[in-house]
């Protein structure tokens, strides 16, 4: 590794971040924010953004990485705008930069830390597996196709995908989890592989007779991304109408070119609904990741339309990953059948 200062960024110094990621992206950043040093600097002072830097002797910024949470007290945080110069590339950085941010968020006792990684490389997977970070999902073609990464095995305009990684860095409370039949096995596999704490177990009877009628949704736009988000707060028997509905619109009037579903997994309304529609509702398998409108961990859903999905341009870093991406393709593949 590059003999580097591992600190925190502070937001007085907030030109730095845009500066570096000005440097190796250019304008090409999927979070626009990333570009207005008033903005990383509101964040800092606001404790919902600490960002790490790397620093060589001679004062020179090699890397980033940033640890960003959605609320005060949430005890997961989200890694992101993970940056490294070129240069810097094959030292190590990055797992310097990350082992910094998580032995800082352990002793604030947050339970873990998700992060996406590019699945156009292994390298940044691979740095993520060395820290102790297991896959819990793909997202195929999350990243728009105007980002330009140097590092990606396709060289045109395709959308590239991305892995979604758990650190666990201090362990939660045990909590029932209720998966669909369809991916019981494969959440249970990602729950265990990656040390989240939680039991798959099925809702009983009992349970089901009390699932509500009506469905509460939220949406989330990503812009810069042109996709959307659907949070179901609380699945209802409408679920299906509803989903499907909201999806058609953003679709059709705002052109997007996915949407994701996400479902709350500590809600037995999740298993019992899904048994019943999921193959109905035209969404395939996506992981399982946190949401900030939902208390606890989602199962995220992927429907892809504008999506030119090509294997061979998604990377994987270990057996875990190999087999979950498989899965995960092969359950897209199915559902764009069942679909057309």
């Amino acid at each position: 590794m590059f003999n580097a200062e591992i600190r925190f960024l502070r937001a007085h110094e907030a030109q730095i971040l845009t500066d570096l990621v000005t440097d190796v992206y250019g304008t090409s950043y999927d979070a626009d924010w990333v570009y207005d040093p008033a903005e990383i600097a509101r964040r800092i002072d606001a404790g919902s953004l600490i960002s790490t830097i790397g620093l060589l002797p001679d004062g020179t910024v090699a890397g980033h990485i940033a640890l960003m949470r959605e609320e005060p007290d949430a005890p997961v945080l989200h890694a992101g705008v993970a940056v490294v110069t070129e240069a810097a590339r094959g030292h190590h950085l990055f797992t310097a930069l990350k082992q910094h941010a998580a032995l800082w968020a352990k002793g604030q006792g947050v339970l873990g830390i998700f992060s996406e990684a590019t699945a156009a490389h292994p390298y940044s997977q691979k740095a993520n597996i060395d820290l102790g970070a297991h896959e819990t999902g793909f997202l195929l073609g999350w990243i728009p196709g105007t980002v330009n990464n140097n590092a990606a095995l396709a060289k045109d305009a395709r959308r590239q995908s991305v892995a979604l990684f758990y650190l666990t860095v201090n362990d939660g409370h045990d909590r029932p989890i209720y998966a669909p039949a369809r991916h019981r096995n494969i959440i249970d596999d990602i729950v265990t592989t990656t040390g989240l704490r939680g039991r798959v177990v099925a809702a009983d009877a009992f349970i089901e007779s009390q699932v509500g009628g009506s469905t509460a949704i939220v949406i989330t736009q990503k812009d810069d991304h042109n996709l959307s988000i659907i949070t179901a707060q609380q699945p209802g028997r409408d679920l299906r109408h509803v989903v499907m509905n909201a999806r058609a619109e953003l679709v059709a009037n705002r052109g997007r070119d996915a949407v994701y579903l996400d479902l709350p997994l500590n809600d037995p309304a999740t298993e019992i609904i899904l048994d019943a529609d999921l193959a109905e509702l035209g969404f395939a398998f996506a992981g399982v990741f946190p949401n900030q409108h939902l208390d606890g961990d989602a199962l995220r859903l992927q429907s892809l339309h504008n999506v030119d999905i090509h294997s061979a341009d998604i990377s994987t870093a270990s057996d875990h990953g190999r087999d979950l991406l498989a899965y995960i393709i092969n359950d897209v593949d199915a559902t764009h059948a069942s679909r057309s």
